[in-house]
């Protein structure tokens, strides 16, 4: 082909563009949107969606994003994260402070927040991309509803609208029941210029359309609203209510209003076992309950969840003080198709609750045990028996659960993929060991702060699992014997957090680095036996490196620090100390890379 480009002489346009719509990674399209002019003007035509964070200038930001990427359907704005991005032309006065040009929207006075998006901002946006169907505004606190009724207007066929934390009001709500005829998903947090009257009017324009509704920290919210949402939107399947406003009053309407609701979480301290009662006997499509911080629920309205809601495939019951296994045996028995269940905070829940899951639900995939002191081992080991297809399990601070639960989940669970521990002291090696010689499957291993496992279980499995991710961090009997064997038998490891291993020292990270050119996430910090050395090792083969964390690791110095950045093309994150940083390396490093700098 030298000396011809027989690429771009016999394919169309259209082919090219399926080509780069094919591709399965963002950096591959950038990389070949620079081969020349066509071939960056084809690919800006494949980008459906675009992310924006917090910027110097982010009207003109999106401005120039809009006249580049015409077939954009999904836009997210988050202005909690910030962006580098180019000063776009804006001079700098003598003073050093910024001066937009005629379409910057910053005054050098400081009036008006540069660094948030604007009304005339959000009516860019819609005026740019015609085709919008979901846009997500993250505390966009400068949108007001002027921006969005112009939003409203343009982008008649929004689909899924995103307003957490923006301060926006009633008007706003309603251009948006009155244009956006197609609207299915709305999400309303922290929208404290909000009322009734808003909601009432959007729900009276979209009501047909609407699927799914989120309301949460909207305190003039109020079962007026529901009420409404009740009588208009017989197609909702999905409501999220967060609100201290909102009483049986309101839920019962929507419950009775919207026969086909699948997914309900409530975070509602005024609504009690009535409204529950109402759920089990009317929302008989019910598939995902989340209840959280519930002071007036009981096993009362649990048993009626688990006598009607005979589809329900996945509970989270967080903070539910007065809920026992009493209720959960009421789910488990009555709701076998049960894949996914969270018991957090739930004091009086004990093993007898968690043995009937075993015994009933033998679709469990995935169990979530956190802060349950009452849970001990007999209900894993019940679960160890039923539940074969079990894939992955979370536990935290379980303080009576042990090693012989654990043997009971690796021998009968082998389909485990992932396994995380946080706290659970009487776990040890011999529960760990089981996993390893069991759960061939298993990728995704996270032991924190269990002061009995050590190096042996770390060998074991080395030898039975081929690990992605594995966070062993704070396990203080690992040291180099148990990571060297991880390196040895996993060369597909990608992320590793060993933070606070004090026994852990250079031959781990020459044999990690000799071992897992894959590794892009490693966590070194208060490991004080590593030294410049062990990283030189560890960064000569890990080229795919992109984090790295050593916060007071006294053996590594700015040396170390040097190495790290001029030895890894993808570093993105170096968390260090200040002072080991020096002015070279900071010139080196330029603005790929994030310094998160603590102070000693």
């Amino acid at each position: 082909m030298r000396g011809h480009d027989w690429i771009n002489t016999l394919l169309p346009d259209e082919i090219i563009v399926e080509i780069f719509r094919l591709l399965d990674s963002k950096s591959s399209r950038d990389a070949c949107s620079l081969v020349c002019t066509r071939w960056l003007r084809l690919e800006r035509l494949t980008r459906a969606a675009i992310r924006i964070g917090a910027s110097g200038s982010p009207d003109l930001f999106v401005h120039l994003l809009a006249a580049r990427f015409s077939n954009v359907t999904t836009v997210h704005i988050d202005e909690r994260f910030s962006v580098t991005v180019p000063t776009f032309g804006r001079r700098r006065t003598r003073d050093n402070s910024s001066l937009s040009d005629k379409n910057g929207t910053a005054s050098a006075d400081g009036g008006f927040d540069s660094h948030c998006l604007s009304d005339s901002g959000l009516a860019a946006l819609a005026k740019g991309f015609p085709k919008l169907e979901k846009l997500r505004l993250i505390w966009c606190s400068n949108v007001t509803s002027n921006g969005l009724s112009s939003l409203a207007r343009e982008c008649t066929s929004l689909k899924s609208l995103d307003l957490q934390g923006c301060y926006v009001g009633d008007q706003g709500l309603a251009a948006v029941g009155q244009c956006c005829k197609q609207l299915e998903d709305l999400n309303l947090r922290f929208c404290e210029g909000l009322t009734d009257t808003g909601l009432v009017e959007l729900v009276l324009g979209v009501g047909k359309s609407l699927k799914s509704l989120g309301v949460a920290a909207c305190a003039k919210i109020t079962d007026v609203s529901m009420e409404a949402v009740g009588l208009h939107c017989r197609s909702l399947d999905t409501l999220s209510l967060d609100s201290e406003y909102i009483h049986n009053r309101g839920l019962l309407a929507v419950i009775k209003g919207c026969p086909h609701l699948k997914v309900l979480k409530l975070q509602c301290v005024n609504l009690s076992d009535d409204a529950l009662e109402v759920v089990g006997t009317s929302c008989l499509s019910l598939e995902l309950l989340a209840l959280y911080s519930f002071q007036r629920f009981t096993d009362k309205g649990l048993c009626a969840i688990g006598n009607g809601c005979k589809k329900l495939k996945n509970l989270i019951l967080s903070d539910c003080y007065f809920i026992s296994e009493k209720g959960l045996e009421a789910i488990a028995t009555g709701c076998k198709e049960l894949t996914h269940l969270e018991v957090n905070g739930c004091h009086n829940i004990g093993s007898s609750g968690l043995e009937s899951v075993g015994k009933s639900c033998q679709h469990l995939t995935e169990l979530a045990l956190l802060y349950s002191q009452k849970i001990g081992d007999v209900g894993l080991l019940e679960v160890g028996q039923g539940c074969k297809l079990l894939q992955a399990l979370h536990l935290v601070d379980c303080s009576s659960i042990g090693d012989e639960a654990m043997y009971g989940i690796a021998s009968g669970c082998r389909n485990l993929k992932k396994l995380h521990i946080r706290r659970c002291y009487e776990i040890g090696n011999k529960g760990i060991v089981a996993v390893g010689q069991h759960c061939k499957l298993l990728t995704d291993l996270s032991i924190r702060f269990c002061d009995r496992v050590g190096d042996e279980a770390l060998i074991a499995i080395a030898e039975g699992c081929s690990l992605h991710n594995l966070n062993v961090s704070g396990c203080h009997q690992i040291g180099d014997a148990g990571v060297i064997a991880i390196a040895r038998g996993c060369p597909q490891l990608c992320y590793l957090d060993v933070s606070v291993l004090q026994n852990l020292g250079d031959m781990a990270m020459a044999e990690l680095g000799e071992h897992c050119p894959l590794l892009k996430e490693i966590v070194l910090s208060h490991c004080r036996q590593i030294t410049d050395v062990g990283l030189a090792h560890l960064v000569k083969s890990c080229t795919m490196l992109e984090s790295c964390h050593m916060v007071y690791c006294s053996g590594i110095t700015s040396s170390g620090v040097a190495t790290v950045v001029s030895s890894c093309p993808n570093i993105k994150k170096v968390l260090v100390e200040k002072w080991k940083v020096s002015q070279r390396t900071k010139r080196r490093a330029g603005s790929i890379i994030s310094y998160l700098c603590v102070d000693l």
